[in-house]
């Protein structure tokens, strides 16, 4: 099944990043004890919707649709638009600066959050955004 939104088309990162933590128990493994943490993406699309993911890095090591799995609640929160998340993906944009800019929002365990762009650069490789 796949987590990408048509109408979001960074989403597409979200199976990226699915498709790596499966291919690999050896990388997944070791994402969730460096990650250690349940993280979600709000993403506003340029109609105005939103929708959400989360990057479940504590125990199952899996990617899905909705704020967070059944299970639990994320510790760290990111709000952006569709298109700064593209650009995070890509690594066209750190998120330091488009957390500086304003364009990046968290809630949340905002160290937690730091240990995340490794693991956005898992999708770098294979994104075509």
């Amino acid at each position: 099944m796949s987590l990408a939104n048509p109408s979001f088309p960074s989403s597409e990162a979200f199976d990226l990043i699915n498709n790596s933590l499966k291919d690999d128990p050896k990388e997944k493994k070791d994402a969730i004890k460096k990650a250690g943490a349940i993280f979600a993406f709000t993403l506003k699309n340029k109609e105005g919707a939103s929708e959400s993911w989360y990057i479940d890095l504590k125990e199952k090591g899996e990617v899905g649709k909705g704020a967070a799995p059944e299970s639990g609640k994320a510790d760290v929160t990111l709000l952006c638009s569709d298109e700064d998340f593209g650009k995070l993906v890509r690594g066209t944009a750190k998120a330091q600066s488009l957390f500086m800019a304003g364009k990046l929002k968290i809630r949340g365990d905002i160290m937690k959050a730091t240990r995340l762009e490794p693991i956005l650069g898992k999708a770098q490789t294979k994104a075509k955004l």
